[in-house]
């Protein structure tokens, strides 16, 4: 569809003030949750080692046994990893007549869509049609179950990071469970979610920072060291004003773009709770 003056007539000059109220927006919250993110535009290999036997006591004369190791890899960014793409068309007029400056407004705009469109991926993309396959659906995460009104369920994910000698530095919940969560209170009365404005606006859960974010579905919760989640990023959302390929309409158009992938370097660093699970 192509934006016209007609169909935005709250854009116009003598319409509106100059201020601009967007809609709420959420930001990326994966990528500012500190994974390890590799830059490359093809296919990407992470070796990684599985598993490796334990030394052995050996007394004076004795053979030295042989160390086994075995290797693995993460692999990203396949050739037909799809990107995230957009654009959208407006004409001059609505361009010149505007009280605003419609192509920043634009671009922001679409920049912040495609953000989101990557956090959703990120969090719980099911990797159909060559897309991303999010941090919920990676293969080899621990599983646990989430009751988001007994405080036991959050601890015994840790509990479960810790059988791994892995030390989560982020939960993700959703905005429901969050308030669940908010609600509950130690045996002196104390809420157990901790929260201190001196220090930061975070919200921590038995000292691990909390992210809320709707891209989780309500049951379902995250906690996760982050140093092992790999994104590989191609492009960052990257903006393009196309001047001249409508010119014959006396339009233009922004285009955004955006390609990246995610994997796992050690999936034991990842708890998936659900209320569901078994």
């Amino acid at each position: 569809m192509v934006e016209t003056t007609a169909s935005n007539p709250q854009l116009l000059h003598e319409q509106v003030s100059s201020l601009l109220l967007q809609p709420l927006e959420s930001e990326s919250i994966v990528l500012a949750s500190g994974p390890r993110i590799f830059d490359t535009a093809s296919p990407l290999r992470i070796p990684r080692l599985v598993s490796s036997t334990e030394p052995s006591w050996v007394g004076e004369g004795e053979l030295i046994p042989e160390h086994d190791v075995q290797f693995g890899e993460v692999r990203l960014m396949p050739n037909d990893r799809k990107s995230i793409k957009t654009m959208v068309r407006f004409t001059n007029e609505l361009l010149r007549q505007s009280v605003i400056g419609l192509d920043s407004v634009l671009k922001a705009r679409l920049v912040a869509d495609v953000a989101r469109k990557l956090d959703d991926a990120f969090l719980a993309g099911d990797g159909s049609d060559n897309s991303v396959t999010g941090i919920i659906n990676q293969a080899g995460v621990q599983k646990g179950t989430l009751d988001s009104t007994d405080a036991d369920s959050l601890l015994d994910a840790l509990a479960m990071t810790s059988a791994e000698e892995v030390t989560p530095n982020r939960w993700f919940l959703s905005g429901a469970d969050f308030f669940s969560i908010r609600k509950m209170k130690d045996s002196s009365g104390k809420y157990i979610l901790e929260s201190d404005i001196t220090r930061d606006a975070t919200h921590r859960l038995f000292g691990v920072p909390v992210t809320v974010t709707n891209k989780l579905p309500e049951g379902t919760a995250v906690l996760a060291d982050m140093s092992q989640v790999a994104v590989a990023r191609d492009t960052n959302p990257s903006v393009t004003l196309l001047s001249e390929r409508f010119a014959e309409y006396d339009e233009q158009a922004i285009r955004v773009t955006a390609r990246f992938d995610l994997g796992l370097l050690h999936p034991e660093g990842v708890v998936v709770l659900s209320k569901d699970a078994d």
